[in-house]
């Protein structure tokens, strides 16, 4: 039986701001805020809406002297952000206010940053191979070890009694937090192991690896249920959709990969100009975001990054709103609308639907079409699927 695909209505959106090249994106607990890091030194926070009509805004947080490689939210909290910066430091952001609440000076550039789920603890990975945990109350250092193998991504598991180290031995290290005993040694992949997502409903984890493979693992058994084998460069970064549904993994392959986390299949592939250093999916909606090693005309570092958008996933917001603008025009209830835009997401002949309009309101069926295409910015497709336009 042929998979029910659902990125058929994608549109893409570019973000610019910062003068280097982007390095991490990561999203706020909400699916509000986008953060971002760069090589410029700088962070920045998007306000981005789900159906992203309105004017993006963008607060710039400045401080560090070197690249911002990578950037976390706090899980529980929508306004705080935590930065790992190649100047040795770790900050925290009140993005309300923009300033920084919290630095702590560590010994090593920082390239690696995760939260506990709970919001307790901050976990950093410097160049050097050692790992740093700072409690954010004080922001002090409660745990310090190095390690005398390569380290990469760092993440807890979803309950915080498990944390996981990638590294370049093909290798991902188990180990019980918090104590950080070691648990299990997983020999996971080939080559060096550089990226890990853990699953939001806590059932699996990812690994991204150099042999250009993407492992499944399952959490409770760590035993590898799959592979996912359509990447040909080093896997530099991955992430699971908020349904937990859904794997996005990019490299230096020109394009994302999206596949099925049940199946293994690859869903949709979006195509990119360049090399990617970060995906993240929103945790409330299927918006993909996305940044890389773009270059402008004269071949220089370029600092934008993307959103890519499933409109099947806010239909139901875009069919009120709609419903409701088109029902002030026509003095009538936002049911009758609601129920045409139902009517035609149930694929029934667009013109059918505005004609059985047109005998409720007794207008001209092209000029209806018009008005409900202005009123509401839907209009439909020869599918008589329902599609807002992106960004307008």
């Amino acid at each position: 039986m042929a998979e029910t695909i659902p990125f058929k209505n994608l549109h893409s959106r570019e973000y610019q701001g910062h003068k280097k090249k982007v390095h991490s994106v990561a999203w706020n607990c909400t699916g509000t805020k986008l953060a971002s890091g760069s090589v410029d030194q700088t962070a920045r926070v998007w306000h981005i809406e789900s159906h992203g009509h309105s004017k993006v805004k963008d607060l710039e947080l400045k401080g560090h002297t070197d690249s911002v490689d990578q950037l976390c939210w706090d899980p529980k909290h929508a306004d705080l952000i935590a930065t790992a910066s190649g100047d040795k430091t770790v900050r925290l952001w009140d993005v309300r206010s923009g300033k920084c609440s919290q630095q702590a000076e560590l010994s090593g550039e920082n390239i690696n940053i995760t939260y506990k789920p709970d919001g307790s603890h901050v976990a950093v990975g410097n160049r050097d191979d050692e790992l740093t945990i700072l409690d954010v109350w004080n922001f002090k250092p409660i745990h310090k070890r190095k390690f005398n193998y390569e380290v990469n991504e760092i993440a807890w598991n979803m309950t915080g009694d498990m944390f996981f180290l990638t590294t370049g031995n093909g290798t991902v290290e188990v180990l019980a937090y918090p104590s950080l005993r070691a648990v299990d040694t997983l020999t996971a992949h080939t080559a060096g192991c550089y990226c890990i997502a853990i699953d939001p409903l806590g059932r699996y984890f990812a690994v991204g690896s150099a042999d250009s493979l993407v492992s499944l693992w399952d959490i409770s058994e760590m035993l590898c249920v799959r592979t996912f084998t359509k990447l040909e460069w080093p896997v530099r970064t991955i992430s699971f959709n908020h349904t937990g549904e859904y794997i996005a993994s990019a490299s230096e392959d020109l394009f994302i990969d999206i596949s099925n986390v049940h199946t293994g299949r690859s869903v949709h592939q979006i195509p990119c100009r360049a090399a990617m250093n970060s995906v993240e999916w929103n945790p409330k909606y299927n918006l993909l975001a996305y940044a890389g090693d773009d270059k402008n005309k004269y071949q220089a570092d370029e600092g934008v990054f993307f959103g890519y958008l499933d409109l099947t996933v806010h239909k139901l917001q875009y069919y009120t709103a709609a419903a409701a603008a088109a029902a002030s025009v026509f003095s009538c209830q936002p049911c009758t609308f609601y129920l045409l835009f139902n009517v035609i997401d149930d694929r029934l002949s667009p013109l059918f639907v505005f004609n059985y309009v047109n005998q409720i309101f007794w207008g001209d069926v092209k000029e209806l079409a018009l008005l409900i295409c202005d009123v509401s910015t839907c209009y439909c497709d020869r599918n008589a699927t329902v599609k807002v336009p992106y960004g307008l």
